[in-house]
């Protein structure tokens, strides 16, 4: 292994504007675990043209890695698993596995996972997407057997940069006030542009569990490190922020 990644490292693939994973992940990620970023790209107008384009290039963004010994890649962009079938995704990511002989996980199926884990079925929605990729989503959860019941949509201000990416951790956090205190089993905050760890640390005390797409993603990957497979008691430490929440402090000391 690399000098800086004994316990193994973890290819990650963001959207090119994305402003939040890489520093999410660089708190998440535990001691000894490395990181390596590839920007996804295209040049189609459209964000859903974009998001189509990450996934059908995928191959040759993780060719950029070149012969780094990956020990797994996260692909952190939620979005782009909402515009594929289900079926053709999981093909192209296990034909990409059985060649590049590492696994290459999701944002969307970390996400699944964990619900799984924590046997959620009743879930409350914070979309921070437009009209019509919110449609999508909505499409998208409900046909992995989930039952929204009540979503919350944080937007950012008009003329800013982008419509996710321009968020403030603060936004997810206003939402959440709208929710009910009773009658869910989890939380997800959709969009892994949305800043989301403060809020996630904030609310750890909390029984009712709070999921984002890099909380997830960098769990699942950190199990594919160390070759072990989900647990709910594995999860634990990730939501209640005891696995990374010393290090969201420090970066945020003034």
């Amino acid at each position: 292994m690399p000098a800086y990644a004994a316990k193994g490292l973890i290819g990650v693939l963001t959207p090119q504007a994305n402003t939040t994973v890489e520093p999410e992940f660089a708190i998440l990620a535990p001691p000894g675990v490395g990181l390596l970023t590839a920007r996804l790209v295209s040049d189609k107008a459209t964000m859903d043209d974009r998001l189509v384009d990450y996934l059908a290039s995928l191959e040759s963004t993780l060719t950029r890695f070149a012969n780094a010994p990956l020990g797994a890649a996260a692909f952190a962009c939620t979005g782009a698993s909402y515009l594929i079938d289900p079926e053709e995704e999981a093909a192209r990511l296990a034909a990409l596995e059985e060649e590049r002989g590492y696994p290459v996980i999701t944002a969307a199926d970390a996400i699944a996972e964990a619900l799984r884990q924590l046997d959620a079925d009743r879930v409350a929605l914070l979309s921070p997407y437009g009209d019509a990729l919110h449609g999508k989503a909505l499409d998208y959860w409900r046909g992995r057997g989930l039952a929204p019941a009540q979503v919350e949509r944080p937007s950012a201000a008009e003329g800013a940069f982008h419509p996710i990416y321009a968020l403030g951790a603060e936004a997810a956090e206003n939402r959440l006030r709208a929710l009910p205190a009773e009658g869910l089993d989890a939380v997800v905050i959709l969009g892994t542009g949305l800043p989301t760890l403060p809020t996630i640390l904030q609310q750890g005390a909390r029984p009712l569990p709070i999921l984002s797409p890099n909380l997830c993603l960098m769990w699942r990957a950190c199990l594919a490190l160390a070759g072990e497979a989900p647990t709910p008691a594995s999860l634990q430490p990730w939501l209640s922020g005891e696995a990374w929440g010393g290090r969201l402090e420090a970066r945020l000391a003034r």
